[in-house]
């Protein structure tokens, strides 16, 4: 847990990701979602228990794994280009001017934002500076992809056009991806697994939910498939149970 000594926002979470998998967390508010991500990037330490990945203990945040914020956390004064070349020569500082060139182009490919290279983030929507933010979580070429609510700032247009382009890159990479989100729609469209968490603090994982639906996706396919109805169902029983009893405990 962080904060105060006797707070505890996440208590006996025990969880397996499998590599080349795609997990999503969801919960209610406060249910200590990002505080498990941030332990898991190394932005916090859990104060106790251990993250580890492929035998390595995590004590710090590492290139092993590249991070997609809700703010998108560009630095203003440079570039689409500037932000990711950034990212690149902080993780690879020895790689040739000529490989970064590649790397950078590859991944402003990716995301669609060819021609957008020489914009600052004040010029862009917030949909382009997410598409920047994923292009550098992705240029340093990172074991595990962490999204913590990447979609939560956006309108429900933008956030369905950037979704179905993380189903996408994600068929193309098969990296493991690990996300944050409060929604149901998402997570069923995008996860092999959905971890529910309960309300905090102490907050636990209440049930993993498999994801039954062949890939690649499409969201037309996904929403007709016969078990989408009924997980989707499980899922805001789930939310409204454990939103209901946050309520509670606020009035009591």
């Amino acid at each position: 847990g962080k904060s105060s000594p006797d707070f505890v926002a996440i208590e006996d979470i025990n969880l397996d990701i499998e590599h080349n998998t795609f997990v999503s967390i969801i919960g209610p508010s406060g249910c200590g979602k990002s505080t498990l991500l941030n332990i898991i990037a190394g932005l916090s330490s859990a104060t106790s228990g251990e993250v580890i990945i492929n035998g390595q203990l995590v004590t710090q945040p590492g290139p092993d794994r590249g991070m997609v914020f809700q703010n998108y956390a560009l630095m203003p004064w440079m570039t689409v280009e500037g932000n990711i070349r950034f990212a690149v020569e902080t993780v690879y500082p020895k790689m040739s001017e000529r490989q970064q060139k590649r790397v950078i182009k590859e991944n402003i490919q990716l995301v669609g934002l060819t021609g957008a290279e020489t914009k600052h983030p004040h010029e862009l929507s917030g949909g382009m500076r997410q598409r920047v933010g994923i292009a550098r979580a992705l240029a340093i070429n990172p074991q595990i992809l962490l999204m913590d609510e990447p979609f939560g700032a956006l309108d429900a247009l933008t956030r369905g056009f950037l979704q179905d382009e993380i189903e996408r890159i994600w068929e193309q990479q098969r990296k493991t991806a690990i996300m944050i989100t409060h929604s149901i729609d998402e997570a069923l469209l995008l996860s092999d697994r959905i971890v529910m968490m309960t309300k905090g603090p102490a907050a636990r994982i209440d049930e993993v939910l498999e994801v039954p639906f062949p890939r690649p996706r499409d969201r037309t396919t996904v929403e007709h498939h016969p078990a989408y109805m009924e997980l989707k169902q499980e899922m805001e029983n789930h939310l409204y149970r454990e939103t209901r009893a946050v309520e509670e405990a606020r009035i009591h």
